[in-house]
């Protein structure tokens, strides 16, 4: 029922425009930033970064009637990211298992002493570890909802996380501060 001065159908419509679901190109130009940042820092590489980010909005806009009814599509969006990183790094290391020589690894990694310092530590952890800490330091997600996105238990995430912490404080120079 409208009130008393209002027209029928602009309250109908207001209505209705509480019930849509949300716009993916507001969703994309709302995350589109912050999830490339992120997966710099998880990476190290804009290039992947990038990439990574549209195939993660790619999969999240094939089913978007879906993910923009969920409570959380932002987490959904990261987590896809996530899967899509873990994805490339196995099938980059079974392809370099195929080709490189072992001890031959060591020549990829002379490039991170170029990097800044930032780039530097976050290299010497793990995948997961930097995941981790990009989730829950960066992104500001609770050890829970990190554990969804990362597709752990959160105790995983916390102590992920703990471990990271602790190397970066262990393999950061007094001179890179």
């Amino acid at each position: 029922m409208s009130q008393v001065g209002e027209h029928p159908d602009v309250v109908q419509a207001t209505a209705e425009q509480a019930s849509e679901p949300l716009d993916f190109e507001d969703f994309f130009r709302g995350e589109h930033v912050r999830l490339l940042r992120a997966l710099y820092l998880v990476t190290g590489n804009r290039q992947e970064a990038e990439e990574l980010t549209q195939e993660a909005f790619l999969r999240v806009w094939e089913k978007w009637p879906r993910v923009s009814a969920m409570e959380d599509p932002r987490g959904y969006l990261y987590r896809t990211a996530m899967n899509a990183f873990r994805s490339r790094m196995r099938r980059a290391r079974v392809a370099a298992s195929k080709v490189l020589k072992p001890g031959s690894s060591r020549e990829a990694f002379a490039d991170v002493e170029n990097r800044d310092v930032v780039v530097r530590a976050l290299a010497s952890l793990t995948p997961r570890q930097r995941a981790a800490l990009v989730v829950t330091e960066l992104l500001e997600y609770s050890n829970e909802e990190a554990a969804k996105i990362l597709d752990v238990k959160p105790e995983t995430v916390r102590s992920l996380a703990s471990r990271g912490r602790s190397t970066l404080r262990g393999s950061m120079n007094p001179d890179d501060v």
